[in-house]
C-alpha cells in the first residue's frame, strides 16, 4: 500500500474529524498503523516534515505526538537517522498478580505460549524450604515461554505444590495459563514478590531470543491459598527481557 493510502486508511479508522487536540489525532493515526500491522517493528516512520505535509499541522504539534509515543514505548527516535516502530514492550502492574494472556489481550495483541517443560520432581532442600514442606515432597515443574505478537516477552519457571493441585500436569498450558488455572483451583490469599535485575543463562537467552548479556527483570513470587490453614501453592520465577517489558506501580498516602 502506498504511504498516502496508509495515511488515509488510518485517518478514517481514527475519525480525525472528531474533536480532539491535533497532537492526539496524530498519535491515534500512528497507533492505528502500528496496531494494524501496517507499520511493523523497525518500520521507519515518516519524518516530521512528511507528517506536517500529510496532516497540515505545525511541526510543534507533530513533534509533541512523536515525543509522547516515544515516551510510551511505541517509537524509538535515533538522532540523525529517523524514528522507528519499537519492539513490543508490554507492561505489568508491579504488585498485582495478573494473567499475562489477559494483559496482552487488553493491549489488542495476540498471546501464545510454548511449553518447554512439564514434569514432576521431588523437592531438594532449597525447594522444600520455599514451600515449608519436608525434603523429598512431590512438586510439579513447568517452564513456559509467553509471546506477544510472536515476540517472547516472559519466561515462566514455576513450581507447584502437588498436594494442593494434583492435576497440574494434565493441563494444556497452550490454551490456559498456569496463572488462570491455579487461580481457579486455589484462589490466592497472600503473595510475596522479590524483584531484581539479572543476566540469565544462555539456555534462557535462547528461549527469549535475546543476546547473552541483555539485562532482564526477574520477579520471584510465592503465593498462598486457604483462609484458615494457609499453604504455599506455587513458587514462580518470571523473567522479562528489559527491552520488551516494564513493571509499573503506584502508591497513595
Amino acid at each position: 500500500m502506498e504511504q498516502s493510502e496508509i495515511f488515509k486508511a488510518a485517518a478514517s479508522e481514527t475519525h480525525l474529524d472528531q474533536p480532539a487536540p491535533f497532537y492526539e489525532r496524530v498519535k491515534s493515526m500512528i497507533k492505528t498503523n502500528i496496531h494494524s500491522g501496517a507499520w511493523p517493528v523497525n518500520y521507519r516512520v515518516p519524518s516530521e516534515s512528511e507528517l506536517v505535509s500529510q496532516f497540515g499541522y505545525s511541526r510543534m504539534t507533530i513533534n509533541r505526538a512523536l515525543r509522547e509515543l516515544t515516551a510510551e514505548g511505541l517509537l524509538v527516535r535515533m538522532q540523525g537517522v529517523g524514528t522507528f516502530v519499537a519492539e513490543v514492550r508490554g507492561q505489568s502492574a508491579l504488585l498485582e498478580i495478573n494473567n499475562i494472556a489477559d494483559e496482552i489481550a487488553s493491549r489488542g495483541h495476540r498471546h501464545h505460549a510454548r511449553v518447554l517443560e512439564l514434569t514432576q520432581l521431588h523437592a531438594d532442600a532449597q525447594q522444600a524450604l520455599a514451600f515449608n514442606l519436608p525434603k523429598g515432597s512431590r512438586l510439579f515443574h513447568s517452564l513456559i515461554c509467553h509471546y506477544e505478537n510472536g515476540v517472547p516477552v516472559m519466561l515462566e519457571d514455576r513450581l507447584v505444590n502437588a498436594l494442593i493441585v494434583p492435576d497440574y500436569l494434565q493441563q494444556d498450558f497452550t490454551r490456559i495459563t498456569p496463572n488462570a488455572y491455579l487461580s481457579s483451583i486455589a484462589p490466592i490469599v497472600e503473595g510475596e514478590h522479590i524483584i531484581e535485575a539479572v543476566n540469565v543463562p544462555r539456555s534462557e537467552c535462547v528461549y527469549l531470543e535475546i543476546d547473552e548479556h541483555t539485562p532482564c527483570l526477574q520477579v520471584n513470587r510465592r503465593t498462598w491459598t486457604g483462609r484458615q490453614d494457609k499453604k504455599i501453592v506455587t513458587s514462580v520465577r518470571l523473567v522479562y527481557p528489559g527491552s520488551r517489558y516494564r513493571l509499573e506501580g503506584s502508591m497513595r498516602k
